[in-house]
């Protein structure tokens, strides 16, 4: 059994560490971006891979659980513990320094609490890309994103999270340091420690460094939205657009016309880029080389499109302040969606050419719980949806709370069924706990409980996080 935080235990972390390490404020720590419920914890910032090397230490042997924290924009529960024996939250905030940058080499150095937006400035500073991207990039760490495996908008292209790192510092739960910042492409001197560590949410250590990959920046950026006449269509349009322009599509976007009609709603300060909202729309964005105009290649996709009768309309960003209004669109649909409030979301991942067919099933099985309203929206390119369902107007979330379990239950079964994810770039966290139990084949529990049990005896990262231990799964 792990062992809460005590008056003494306290104490004697605050003679490890110096008192810039310790929040006299810990409630910004405590909470998640949804408001559905708190963590617990005293919560430290160590400054260095040594600091936090010695609190691992003192807990481990005062066995005393540790929930890692890094920019706390989750969304699942990883970074809170809501029961159990009070753990201590560690903070990687104050690991801020991008250690060095190898231009030749396209690859950043930095500590796990590094801001991605930093990141991307530094990797821009020298002419690279950094290109993972995400609407959180601008609070969201390098630790916290590479312990999830976060996705983003650029994963058709360029890959999620684990794609972009080539080695890890990690403190295991014993307080050892494991030294795997390389630089290298090709090492296969061993099992893949890093891709252990990249997903596994800081239960089998706290990554505290990263060699990030950089990418060339692609000499021209371009975006366009095209109306679609339905999920089926826009499928066909994202092979039409593999066809033509190849790996220079960076994005594909879906929005339903949903998103549209929250954004009026909660948002109206927000330019339409349609004069008739359609049901169904894409977001395009490509990165081209010299020589080729982005403009003149989505024409001539829309083009091809409209033809086929794959796109009914159309707009093309002619500069890059129109292309960022594109964007300004589709990141602020979360936003909409959070001011009025979902009754249930939902991070899902589909094989492309079940799509369309989930969608109809997704729309007739909830009918037969309720009247809902549904906003699905995501990337489309690598099949990961955010499908969330909210109340009707001039209704609550609070109202529908009955049909909370109902709604999640059936929308993931559905994913079940058509050999989906129930998580496609959020991870497990806590509140997915039941859902990795309930959906996943035995033997990969069995060996997640086995690596768990190898690599943390004592059951001490992120205790009750993906796996159920000694913590009970979150009830939210």
């Amino acid at each position: 059994m792990l062992n809460p935080v005590t008056p003494d235990f306290e104490k004697l972390l605050r003679g490890l560490l110096p008192a810039a390490a310790f929040k006299d404020d810990s409630t910004p720590y405590l909470s998640e971006p949804r408001g559905r419920w708190a963590g617990q914890g005293l919560v430290v910032a160590p400054v260095s891979t040594d600091e936090v090397a010695s609190v691992v230490r003192a807990c481990a042997e005062a066995r005393i659980g540790i929930v890692p924290y890094s920019g706390g924009t989750g969304l699942v529960g990883g970074q809170l513990q809501q029961k159990g024996p009070v753990p201590v939250v560690l903070s990687l905030e104050r690991m801020n320094r991008i250690r060095q940058v190898y231009p030749s080499e396209n690859v950043l150095v930095c500590d796990a609490g590094v801001i991605l937006a930093d990141v991307q400035k530094a990797a821009s500073d020298i002419g690279r890309l950094f290109p993972l991207s995400l609407a959180s990039e601008g609070s969201a760490r390098i630790g916290g994103l590479l312990s999830t495996n976060a996705g983003g908008v650029n994963v058709l292209r360029y890959g999620n999270a684990r794609a972009q790192c080539l080695g890890l510092e990690v403190v295991r739960p014993d307080g050892t340091i494991w030294h795997g910042l390389t630089r290298l492409r090709k090492d296969n001197t061993g099992y893949d420690l890093r891709n252990l560590m990249i997903g596994a949410e800081g239960t089998l250590g706290i990554i505290t460094g990263a060699a990030l990959k950089l990418a060339p920046c692609p000499a021209g950026l371009g975006a366009a939205m095209m109306a679609v006449a339905s999920p089926a269509a826009a499928l066909a349009l994202l092979a039409m657009a593999g066809e033509q322009i190849g790996e220079g599509v960076s994005a594909f976007e879906i929005i339903h016309r949903q998103g549209f009609d929250f954004l009026s709603e909660v948002g109206p300060e927000i330019k339409q880029p349609f004069d008739e909202v359609p049901e169904w729309s894409v977001l395009i964005d490509v990165g081209l080389p010299a020589g080729l105009s982005p403009e003149e290649v989505l024409e001539a996709l829309f083009a091809t499109a409209f033809e086929a009768g794959l796109v009914t309309d159309g707009v093309i960003a002619q500069n890059h302040a129109q292309r960022d209004a594109f964007w300004h669109i589709r990141e602020s649909i979360p936003e909409a969606n959070r001011r009025i409030g979902s009754v249930s979301s939902h991070d899902i991942s589909i094989p492309l050419s079940a799509i369309p067919t989930f969608i109809d099933r997704g729309k007739q099985a909830l009918a037969e719980v309720g009247a809902f309203r549904i906003n699905c929206f995501g990337h489309l390119g690598d099949g990961n949806l955010h499908y969330n369902v909210f109340p009707m107007p001039g209704k609550a979330r609070a109202d529908y709370e009955a049909e909370r379990p109902e709604v999640k239950r059936v929308v993931h079964d559905l994913v079940h069924s058509v050999d989906g994810s129930v998580s496609a770039e959020h991870g497990i966290g806590r509140l997915k706990v039941k859902d990795l139990e309930k959906y996943s084949d035995p033997a990969k529990l069995a060996m997640l409980r086995a690596i768990k049990d190898a690599l943390d005896p004592k059951g001490i990262m992120n205790p009750g996080a993906v796996l159920r231990g000694q913590m009970p799964p979150a009830e939210v």
